[in-house]
C-alpha cells in the first residue's frame, strides 16, 4: 500500500459503520479515525454508541474522549485534528480509517472550512433574545428561509450552531454553506475512498428502535446522574444532543420512560433521514446497500478495498 490513502466509512445512524471499519482495520492493519460530534466528549458513552474498550480487537480509535463535555469543539478543530492524526497514520505505514456520520465533519476535512466573520456580540445578543421570547425553533425556521441546507444538518434546539449560522448570513449575506466553494482541505495531498451504506427506512427504524432500549437497558439513565452529580451542568453541550436531550426531559419529569424511548427512537428516524440527504451531496460517494455487519456488505467493500490499496 502506498501513503496518502484514506477510507471513509459513512452513512446514517444504525447502519454499522462501526462494525464495518473494525473489519476493514483488521484486514489492513489500519486504525481508525471518529467522525461523530458526540464521541468527542468524555463520559457520554452509552448515547453515543461508543465501541468499549474490550470491543475494539486491538485496534487504536483516534479522537473519541478528547474533550471535556464543558468545552467546545467545532468542525475547524476536528478537521485540523483529524489530519495530524491521518497524517501520523501515513508515517508509520497505517491505513487511516474514518468512521462516523457526522457528515460536516466529514466536509470540513475533505474540503475545508472557510474561516467566517468574527463573532458579533450584539447581533449574537439579538438572535439569542428572539431564542428567549419565541423560542429556538423559530430562528431554526428563520435560518431554513435563508440557509436551508445549513437547517437541514443543525438540529433545530441547537441554539449555538443556529446563532453561528444566522450570524454568518447577516454579516456576509451569504448562507454558510455558500462559503464552503471557497475553502481548501487540510488534506488537499489524500487520495480518499468514501464508503456510503444504506438501509431501507423500515431496516433503519427497527434497528433504531433496538439500539434506543439497549441504551437504556445499559444504563443510560444512571450515566448521566453520575455525570450531573459531577457537576456536569444541563446546558453543557453533549446534553443537548440526540438520546441525552430527550432522556434529561424525562429525569426532569417531562415524561415517562416509555414516552421517552419512543420519543428518541422517532428522532433518530428523523436525523438518520437529514444524514441520508447530506451524505446523498458528497461527491463520489460509493454507496452499499446493506449493515456494515453483514458478510455480503463487508465482502463486496473488502474487494472494492483490495483494488483501491493496491492502487499505485
Amino acid at each position: 500500500m502506498t501513503a496518502r490513502k484514506l477510507v471513509a466509512v459513512l452513512g446514517s445512524t444504525a447502519t454499522g459503520k462501526s462494525a464495518l471499519a473494525l473489519a476493514i482495520a483488521e484486514r489492513y492493519g489500519g486504525e481508525i479515525v471518529n467522525c461523530d460530534s458526540t464521541a468527542v466528549y468524555r463520559g457520554f458513552d452509552i448515547g453515543t454508541d461508543k465501541i468499549a474498550l474490550a470491543d475494539r480487537r486491538g485496534i487504536p480509535h483516534h479522537l473519541i474522549d478528547i474533550v471535556d463535555p464543558t468545552a467546545e469543539y467545532t468542525a475547524a478543530q476536528f478537521a485540523r485534528d483529524a489530519a495530524a492524526v491521518i497524517r501520523d497514520a501515513h508515517a508509520r505505514m497505517k491505513l487511516p480509517i474514518l468512521a462516523g456520520g457526522t457528515g460536516f465533519y466529514f466536509r470540513a476535512l475533505t474540503r475545508g472550512l472557510f474561516p467566517g466573520p468574527g463573532r458579533d456580540a450584539a447581533l449574537r445578543g439579538r438572535l439569542e433574545s428572539i431564542a428567549e421570547r419565541r423560542g429556538v425553533t423559530f430562528l431554526h425556521r428563520l435560518l431554513a428561509r435563508v440557509d436551508a441546507e445549513s437547517a437541514r444538518r443543525i438540529q433545530p434546539r441547537d441554539l449555538k450552531r443556529i446563532v453561528r449560522a444566522l450570524e454568518v448570513f447577516f454579516l456576509t449575506g451569504r448562507p454558510l454553506t455558500a462559503h464552503f466553494a471557497d475553502t481548501a482541505s487540510p488534506i488537499p495531498d489524500v487520495d480518499v475512498l468514501a464508503i456510503g451504506l444504506r438501509l431501507p427506512a423500515a431496516a433503519i427504524s427497527e434497528r433504531v428502535t433496538r439500539r434506543v432500549d439497549e441504551q437504556f437497558e445499559r444504563g443510560l439513565l444512571d450515566e448521566m446522574r453520575a455525570l450531573l452529580a459531577r457537576g456536569i451542568p444541563e446546558t453543557a453541550r453533549p446534553f443537548g444532543g440526540l438520546v441525552y436531550r430527550q432522556a434529561l426531559e424525562h429525569l426532569r419529569g417531562v415524561r415517562d420512560e416509555a414516552a421517552t424511548r419512543a420519543l428518541i427512537a422517532q428522532e433518530n428516524r428523523r436525523y438518520a433521514r437529514r444524514q441520508l440527504i447530506w451524505f446523498r451531496k458528497e461527491p463520489n460517494l460509493v454507496w452499499f446497500d446493506g449493515p456494515g455487519e453483514s458478510a455480503p456488505t463487508r465482502e463486496a467493500v473488502l474487494r472494492m478495498i483490495d483494488a483501491y490499496v493496491s492502487r499505485p
